[in-house]
């Protein structure tokens, strides 16, 4: 048995050594036809690696891709501060990679990440923009509600229970429809300000 594995694995780097070299030989302009390769081991081997990954859109405490709550905005990244800012000590920075989606930014660390109306990122939950009141409490019973400063009862807020800590924690704008606007994911006081930086 052990002889056979030995003549195998043999075998094998013998057939790959012997494709190389016939690579080696063929014209640049060639098409390889055939495989060196058994089938049974083609399927074992490792898939090519992409070659860009695409933005993670899911939204959890800890913040959204490479962009965290209670840290810099990460040097070489594309956040940004776009446009008219509120003022020096409150900035608001977005991401082409991640439309309708905005973080506030104080003594130079992210506070706050806001989900807007157009954005299509999640909670890992499955909750984004447009979910459901009813959805967000089947996932987060217990969270605090308080109406809202700018519309009328149904709309309200609902704030982690747990926002108090200093850990980040969810808040959720429900609207007058019944439906999620605005998610945010912060540390207070920033993650219960209702205009922007305020």
């Amino acid at each position: 048995m052990k002889n056979t594995l030995v003549a195998s694995a043999l075998a094998i780097a013998l057939a790959a050594c012997s494709s190389q070299s016939a690579k080696e030989a063929e014209p640049s302009g060639a098409v390889e036809t055939s495989s060196a390769m058994p089938e049974d081991m083609a399927a074992t081997s490792a898939p090519a690696t992409p070659a860009a990954e695409a933005p993670v859109n899911v939204l959890s405490l800890e913040g959204l891709g490479d962009l965290k709550v209670g840290k810099a905005v990460p040097a070489g990244s594309s956040w940004r501060e776009r446009g008219a800012q509120a003022s020096d000590t409150c900035r608001t920075v977005t991401s082409p990679a991640y439309p309708g989606v905005y973080a506030i930014v104080e003594k130079d660390k992210v506070r706050r990440i806001t989900l807007g109306q157009r954005s299509e990122v999640k909670l890992v939950e499955g909750i984004g923009v447009g979910a459901t009141e009813a959805d967000v409490k089947k996932w987060f019973a217990g969270f605090r509600e308080e109406p809202h400063k700018y519309e009328a009862s149904p709309a309200k807020y609902l704030t982690a229970p747990n926002a108090v800590s200093g850990d980040p924690a969810l808040r959720f704008e429900i609207g007058q429809d019944g439906k999620v606007k605005l998610i945010h994911v912060g540390t207070m006081p920033v993650l219960g300000y209702v205009e922007g930086c305020s």
